[in-house]
């Protein structure tokens, strides 16, 4: 009878596992666009109007998703948690990207982004209690010196550490809080949810300076940098959240995380299919190095192994 229930348990929790594996694949893949589509809306928009307009309009959506399934109002400790959510991935990574974008490349801002997912772990363990093994923190790095080491090699790196690159860092410790603090609030609330109340708590500050910013330099933009900005909207600050944050909190904050080591990798893909760049022999090598340290850091066990999330 327990060696039953025990097997019983290892499948549900293997199977939450592949669950989160394949979301938060979903979740990076929907995210690749996000340096790109900033690089494109900030040539025309105001940065500022970037980063609120575009939380301002994804908390529109969110409020329609709430309103349609019923949701219930968070407590107030998931209040104060949302807030962290907030800062991180609502106000702070959007505006700190948008600022570091208006002068430098987005290929140069993947460079930054690489440490994304260490510090995506390193979150997990202060805030979402999690305790990854040493094999985790050894594939983690593996990756994370794959990737430097080939946009080293492209030439993406370049230069000495400038305003942008520490505006890209800000945006990567912020960040890594947001997804580390949301990954784990979303075993209770579920990922949607989690998102779109962070959305909404932000509206006393994302609205005004949205307002702000399109009254001081009113927006005016061709049609590719539109639809930049609604992809920002819909997809990077929005659809995009609801996959991430239901896969952190089933496979994991830190292991699932660590599929972020592709998203560099994936940002330069789309440069290649949407611009017209070519895909060298040191890319494909270095997408299949960084799979390989992903697919490790997915069969390595947490010493704290995240509770089971059933929400959506």
């Amino acid at each position: 009878m327990n060696d039953k229930s025990s097997a019983t348990v290892r499948t549900a929790v293997t199977v939450d596992r592949t669950v989160g594996l394949v979301l938060g694949a979903l979740g990076v893949l929907a995210f690749s666009m996000s340096l790109p589509a900033t690089r494109v809306a900030v040539q025309q928009l105001d940065p500022w109007f970037v980063a609120f307009g575009r939380a301002v309009g994804a908390a529109l959506l969110a409020w329609a998703y709430l309103r349609s399934t019923g949701a219930s109002r968070p407590t107030a400790g998931q209040w104060r948690r949302l807030a962290v959510v907030a800062l991180g991935v609502v106000v702070g990574f959007p505006l700190f990207t948008s600022l570091a974008l208006t002068t430098q490349t987005s290929a140069h801002g993947a460079v930054v982004i690489t440490v994304l997912p260490a510090t995506t772990a390193v979150f997990a363990v202060l805030r979402a209690g999690e305790r990854p093994p040493p094999l985790f923190w050894v594939a983690s790095g593996g990756g994370l010196l794959a990737v430097l080491t080939f946009l080293g090699v492209s030439g993406a790196v370049r230069g000495a550490l400038s305003p942008p690159d520490l505006f890209l860092l800000a945006a990567v410790v912020l960040c890594g809080l947001g997804y580390a603090e949301g990954g784990a609030l979303a075993r209770e609330l579920g990922g949607a949810r989690t998102i779109c109340w962070a959305l909404l708590l932000s509206l006393p500050v994302t609205v005004p300076v949205a307002v702000v910013a399109a009254v001081a330099a009113p927006p005016r933009a061709d049609a590719v940098a539109w639809s930049a900005f609604g992809y920002l909207t819909a997809v990077s600050m929005f659809l995009g959240f609801f996959a991430w944050y239901a896969g952190l909190a089933r496979g994991g904050v830190a292991q699932v995380g660590q599929i972020q080591l592709a998203q560099p990798v994936l940002t330069l893909a789309w440069s290649a299919l949407l611009l017209g760049e070519a895909v060298t022999t040191a890319s494909v090598a270095a997408a299949l190095v960084v799979l390989a340290c992903v697919v490790l850091t997915q069969r390595t066990r947490a010493g704290s192994p995240a509770p089971v999330a059933r929400k959506v």
